[in-house]
Formats: C-alpha cells, structure tokens, sequence
C-alpha cells in the first residue's frame, strides 16, 4: 500500500492521437472529471511523448494535442481544479524516465504484451521508444509521486511495472522515496467495445466508421450509429449474468449504465425484458444528451488556438513546481553532482 506521508494525487493520460471516441470519453475522460472533485489532487496529461513512439505527422500531432485538450475541457475538466499539461513541455518526464531506464531491467520490458502486439512480427523495427514506453510511462507518473492512477485493463501491466520500478528504486537506494502507485480500474464501460463487433475494444483505427461513437459526431449521426449496432435476436435479459455469451448486448448495457451514472445491475432491473427496438432509442436519447453538447463544445474551442495553449502552458508551469524538486531529489539520492 502506499505510504500515507505521500500527499494524495491523481495522475493520468492519453495519447493525442487523433480520433477521440466514445472509449476515450467513458473509459478515461468522464473518470478523470469524477475524480478531480475527490479531495486529491489531479494532474491530467495530453502524452505526446508517447504519441511520436510511432511516427507522426507534425501538424497532425499539434492538432491532435489541442483537440484533446479541448475534449477535456468540454468533458468538465477545469483547469482551475486539475492541472491540463500536455507531456513535452515538462522535461522532468524525460529526464526522470532516463533514470528508470537504468532500473528497469530487459526482462520486464520484453514480458509487455502491450509491446508484442504493437509490434507484432516486425519488433526488429520498432522504434527503440516503443520498447521503452512503460518506462516513461512510470515517469509520468511518479515524477508527481502521484498515489493513484485511473487506467484501463489494458493498461494494469504498465502500473505493476511501474510499482516494480518504484520498488526496484527505493531498494537499491534504500531510501522510502516513490509511492507504489495503486491503478484505479472501475466503472460499468472502462472498456468501451465495438458497436459492430462485441468482442473488439472501440478503436479509431477501425476502418468503418460505424463502429465507433466519435466525440466530433453531431445529434444525428450518434443516433444512427446506435439504432445501427449490432445486436442479436433476443431481448434483454434480467439478470446480469445473462449477458454472458451475448458480447453486443453487454456492451450496450455497459455504455448505457456509464452514461447514466447506474450499474448494470440497475439497468437490467429497469430495462430487463425489452427488446432492442426499444432499448436503442432510450440509449441514442441518452447518447446524445450527454455526447452532443460535448460534441459542439469541443468544436467552439478549437475556434481559439492560443486560448488552448495557454491553459496548456499555465498547466505545464503548475506540473513543473511540482515535479523539479521531486526529479532533484531523486538526482541527489542517486548521487548527481550539482543537483
């Protein structure tokens, strides 16, 4: 567990890849703005360091970390309550991953699953920072001391390493310095599937659109694309563990218990027995009253540029005051000349 000297914080992240979705907005985004009224303190990171880990286009890139910025803001993030940074223009993230790299051990990095499957046959070229990703990603992370981490499951790998780093860290130095972070995996949709195929996460890079709720899609198309998914012939069941075996119709129990703040259980007690011709206009209403105005906020703030990067540098600023004496500290316990 970790100490209780450590002050309280929550650190997260996305990558400004472009294509934010309906995963992203329940999977990490409507979390991350539940969780900065908890009491803790909240850092929330555009990860771009961790985009470039596969070549980007630059102007794609900066548009891209300014649409995500965008969408945590128009999601009900407040930069007055969380900090809104995005990765590069805190050098701590850098220069603390160096020193992770050097307690990381090869081994560990190879047992990545998330590694081997971006990598697939051709991991001989593979960018070098793919490889080390996991540990910039603790990083990211304890360069804050953060004590809480909200993740996907697909992500809880990444958080054991890092709590191996910081473990591996403070033994070798036999010093009590960096947290074991805890990973916060909660939520009826923190994986967000397919509305085509049950069985497959939402992804941007799926090449049809109709498989994804896009957070740029207006009223009407959100509405099409939920009458449009895929379903099978039975109604609802009324008991959750019913759902077993039926991957389309869980997903759309899932998305509608995350939108409207129920559980599943919840859920099936209400809408237990109907069939889906009136299932999926409760879910497209639902949709669009919490995606649409989403949707057209996000649109009304890429209208202004520099009002982003403003919010974004008075957040790196603010990231800063908190990381440099931490990335100092840990120059000094490993034994820099000068820091």
């Amino acid at each position: 567990m970790t100490e209780a000297r450590h002050t309280p914080r929550v650190f997260s992240g996305i990558q400004p890849s472009g294509g934010l979705t309906l995963g992203n907005y329940l999977g990490a985004m409507k979390r991350f703005v539940d969780m900065q009224d908890d009491g803790s303190e909240t850092l929330y990171c555009m990860v771009d360091l961790h985009a470039i880990t596969v070549w980007q286009d630059p102007a794609k890139l900066a548009r891209a970390t300014r649409e995500l910025c965008a969408g945590y803001l128009a999601s009900g993030l407040d930069p007055a309550r969380s900090i809104l940074f995005n990765q590069s223009q805190v050098p701590e993230h850098a220069q603390l991953a160096w020193i992770f790299n050097c307690v990381a051990r090869m081994g560990w990095m190879q047992r990545m699953t998330q590694f081997k499957d971006k990598a697939g046959k051709n991991a001989q070229n593979a960018s070098l920072g793919l490889f080390a990703y996991p540990a910039l990603m603790a990083a990211d992370i304890l360069a804050y001391h953060a004590t809480h981490v909200p993740v996907g499951e697909d992500q809880k790998q990444h958080l054991e390493l890092t709590r191996d780093i910081a473990a591996k860290f403070n033994h070798d130095y036999e010093v009590d310095f960096f947290p074991l972070t805890e990973p916060v995996i909660e939520g009826a949709a923190t994986r967000v599937m397919s509305l085509r195929d049950g069985s497959k996460k939402m992804s941007k890079s799926d090449p049809s659109d109709m498989s994804r709720i896009n957070l740029t899609d207006d009223a009407d198309t959100i509405a099409k694309k939920i009458r449009k998914a895929k379903t099978d012939p039975e109604p609802l069941p009324a008991e959750v563990e019913e759902l077993e075996g039926r991957p389309e119709a869980r997903n759309l129990v899932n998305i509608y218990a995350a939108l409207s703040a129920q559980s599943v259980e919840q859920v099936m007690r209400d809408c237990g027995g109907k069939p889906f011709s009136e299932f999926k206009p409760m879910l497209a209403d639902l949709a669009v009253e919490t995606l649409a105005p989403i949707s057209s906020e996000m649109a009304r703030l890429m209208q202004d540029e520099a009002e982003i990067d403003r919010i974004l540098a008075e957040g790196a600023a603010r990231a800063r005051a908190i990381a440099t004496p931490i990335l100092r500290e840990t120059f000094k316990i490993v034994g820099m000349v000068g820091a």
